[in-house]
């Protein structure tokens, strides 16, 4: 299961349910997709094919949107 928490600019973030206990989230577009952790602070996890114009972008939206990120990932992972 791969619950999407929101789309935003041609980007889709999303979780996985059953992955590792740090919370984290990935985002995909047609260019390729990325993993970022989310603490103890927003922190490239792994890039398959994105550009620096599109991590750049894709930081920007996680800086604007990360309390609703958590907040999701709360609710669907349980509360840590």
């Amino acid at each position: 299961m791969s619950p999407t928490i929101f789309r935003q600019e041609g980007y889709h973030f999303f979780f996985f349910s059953r992955e590792e206990p740090r919370m984290h989230v990935h985002i995909y577009c047609g260019n390729g997709e990325a993993k970022y952790w989310l603490e103890p602070a927003i922190d490239l996890a792994a890039n398959y094919g994105l550009n620096g114009k599109e991590l750049g972008d894709i930081e920007r939206i996680l800086g604007e949107r990360k309390d609703e990120i958590i907040e999701r990932w709360k609710q669907h992972h349980g509360t840590r």
